[in-house]
């Protein structure tokens, strides 16, 4: 099956990629390195030539909310548009769990992008499923690098339950060859976690000495506290563990 990977070059985008790979599918990389500009949607048509079914993993630069919004919004306006041309019949979406819930009082920027994205699937003309993840396992390291100065960072005291990232391109390998389903269950890892202990083993793991403030912020806010961020209850677990990925990080 030829299915094509919007963000390819990503931390999930190249993982998925690779999962494709494994099942032997004709994967297409969409990424500027390929030649293709979602900004502009230059490269799209070419590209889309006998996909099947796309899956979009891109991620927005750091910018303020309208910013995102704008970006993602454009991005996928364009994906769409081409993918309708082309005849594609399954657009699949990496979302995050709990973005429809949490807003705050300048919003989570990330979190607006990806709600416009869902918005424009659900109302566009390509059959589709969204499915929604929680944080990587990763997370945690990433959060204290956007914060880390002078051997300090700032984290929330989130409450999470992460899922590895290859488990996360595996389901969105799984989901593309199958029937749009519209909003999938749920994906998220088998235990919860406290990201400030995530942060603190994971800089262990790597042999880092950081000193970590909990404190909340306008991206992560009061309103992600308790179980905002988790999982429904009918949610699809993924098997690795933080603790077996961290092994896996030493």
């Amino acid at each position: 099956m030829r299915i094509a990977v919007a963000g390819a070059t990503g931390n999930i985008g190249s993982r998925t990629v690779a999962a494709l790979g494994a099942h032997g599918h004709d994967v297409v990389p969409i990424s500027r390195s390929a030649g293709v500009d979602l900004c502009t949607g230059a490269g799209l048509d070419e590209a889309l030539t006998g996909v099947a079914a796309v899956i979009d993993v891109i991620s927005a630069p750091p910018q303020s909310r309208d910013q995102t919004v704008d970006y993602l919004g454009t991005a996928t306006a364009h994906l769409l548009a081409a993918e309708q041309r082309a005849g594609v019949g399954h657009h699949v979406l990496l979302s995050i769990v709990g973005i429809h819930g949490i807003h705050g009082i300048h919003g989570n920027p990330h979190y607006a992008g990806k709600r416009e994205q869902e918005r424009l699937i659900a109302e566009g003309p390509v059959p589709w499923t969204v499915v929604p993840a929680t944080q990587f396992h990763d997370f945690a390291e990433m959060v204290v690098g956007w914060t880390e100065h002078d051997g300090t960072a700032e984290i929330a005291p989130l409450l999470v339950q992460p899922i590895a990232p290859d488990d996360v391109a595996a389901v969105l390998a799984e989901v593309a060859v199958g029937r749009p389903q519209g909003r999938h269950a749920d994906v998220a890892g088998p235990e919860t976690q406290d990201l400030v202990d995530m942060a603190r083993r994971t800089l262990t793991a790597r042999g880092r000495t950081v000193t970590l403030v909990p404190t909340w912020s306008s991206v992560f806010g009061l309103e992600m506290a308790g179980n905002a961020l988790l999982p429904g209850p009918d949610a699809r677990l993924a098997s690795t563990t933080f603790d077996r990925w961290l092994s896996q990080q030493r």
